[in-house]
């Protein structure tokens, strides 16, 4: 691997500032290009609301512009149904029980779905893991913020945060021994933090992208498309609808001469002779076709993000099976199985990190404790809970499962351990109380062949 010093001399001629280039290249300002641009279609900005108005009638006329933000259903749909159920720990009972804790502290289940958030958005984020007060936690770095620094094998050297507030620009150069903070406060760079970096190079969490192995690839850029023509063709209709309700009077005949109709007896008409007509002539509305159309690209969306129609409401059910079920959310699970070795990568690098920050804390983790530790994603798929349960219950009753086992598959535990716990501590007071009742008895019948 490629050394920092290395590079920089390589590409920056041992540059101080070397930084700010890297942060300014090409390459980085492209990436940054196309995340703002998903921030602004996130945000409601659209293709169809920068469509011109145009003549109608000698009047000119604003087209209807209906923003669909199905992307946010979808986005949230694909981060709920996989961590929407917090993650299960599994492994030595030392090991699992100081990972819950600092789970805990740290406040790593909601963080994890920022991370998911971010990934599934702009395809990439990254985070930082560190030590506070002796608590562990992790900072997250967005996309447009982070710049990772590979060498030409692809490895990561360095990290850099960029941002700017209040019209100073901020750099903070993330190295594998050092962390350094730089600003422009004044004009020129200067150097303002240099500290000792515990726990290494932020972790970078990163899609799968055909072009480019360092750099991930957006949800957005396979759905886009599909939702800029559903939105084109639904404002379309609507202004065809609106024309529609706005005919051109058509007489065909001759037109009675003489007094008209008595306007206060009927509210005006017309008095057109035998055998003429008149009638209101529009443009007709092919509302088939355009049901047809629009049906085809919703179901061309959710196919291509993997979404079941059911969670849409886009699909009647009644009296489904358990398999059933699954079957219809098999493409959801599929999809989520991926994000899941998405955030796995991430979780295995932080996991190391805090065994690394533990050590110098003074609470080593043994190789044989930390290589059985291991997380369990369950996934939001309904499910019929009773027969789950009833299951569970006969692979007990047959010996065919352990009591550990049985939690980890139970719907209604979320804690193993600490299930665990209780029912060791239920067991313990169950063993005194039968033991008082059992030594009660005995002197009772002491008492009674005294007596």
């Amino acid at each position: 691997m490629t050394e920092l010093h290395e590079y920089i001399a390589g590409k920056y001629e041992s540059s101080k500032t070397w930084f700010v280039e890297e942060v300014g290249s090409i390459q980085n300002q492209q990436r940054l290009l196309d995340i703002n641009e998903k921030k602004d279609y996130l945000d409601g900005q659209h293709k169809i609301i920068y469509k011109p108005s145009y003549k109608y009638n000698g009047k000119d006329f604003e087209p209807r512009k209906i923003v669909l933000q199905y992307a946010k259903t979808l986005l949230n749909f694909q981060k709920a149904f996989l961590l929407q159920k917090p993650i299960t720990f599994t492994g030595n009972e030392h090991v699992v029980k100081k990972y819950q804790s600092i789970n805990k502290k740290g406040k790593y289940n909601r963080f994890d779905q920022k991370v998911l958030d971010k990934i599934l958005k702009y395809g990439e984020c990254a985070e930082y893991v560190y030590m506070e007060n002796k608590v562990i936690k992790s900072k997250l770095i967005p996309a447009d913020q982070g710049f990772p620094v590979y060498d030409e094998n692809n490895d990561l050297i360095a990290f850099i945060e960029a941002f700017i507030y209040d019209a100073i620009s901020y750099y903070i150069v993330y190295e594998k021994d050092f962390v350094t903070k730089y600003d422009n406060n004044g004009g020129d760079i200067r150097l303002v933090e240099r500290r000792a970096n515990l726990s290494g190079l932020p972790i970078v969490y990163s899609t799968d992208n055909e072009l480019d192995d360092t750099k991930g690839r957006s949800e957005l850029d396979d759905w886009l498309s599909i939702l800029d023509s559903m939105e084109d063709l639904i404002s379309k209709y609507a202004d065809s609808f609106y024309k529609f309700m706005n005919p051109i009077p058509v007489v065909i005949g001759q037109q009675l001469k003489g007094e008209a109709m008595p306007s206060h007896i009927v509210g005006g008409g017309l008095q057109l002779d035998d055998g003429s007509e008149f009638k209101m002539e529009s443009n007709g509305l092919d509302y088939k076709s355009f049901e047809s159309l629009y049906k085809t690209l919703l179901q061309s969306l959710l196919d291509t993000s993997q979404t079941p129609a059911v969670s849409m409401n886009k699909t009647d059910i009644s009296n489904l099976s358990e398999v059933s079920i699954k079957l219809l959310f098999q493409l959801a699970e599929i999809k989520a199985g991926i994000n899941e070795q998405y955030m796995r990568e991430g979780f295995e690098q932080r996991f190391d990190k805090i065994r690394t920050l533990l050590e110098l804390q003074g609470e080593p983790i043994s190789d044989e404790e930390y290589e059985s530790l291991d997380i369990v994603f369950q996934f939001a798929t309904p499910q019929n809970d009773k027969e789950i349960i009833e299951n569970i219950a006969q692979l007990r009753e047959l010996g065919g499962m352990s009591l550990e086992s049985l939690l980890e598959k139970s719907p209604y535990t979320s804690d193993v351990r600490f299930e665990m716990e209780r029912l060791q501590v239920e067991g313990k007071g169950k063993e005194e109380k039968d033991k008082s009742v059992n030594n009660n008895q005995n002197v009772n019948e002491k008492d009674y062949q005294l007596g």
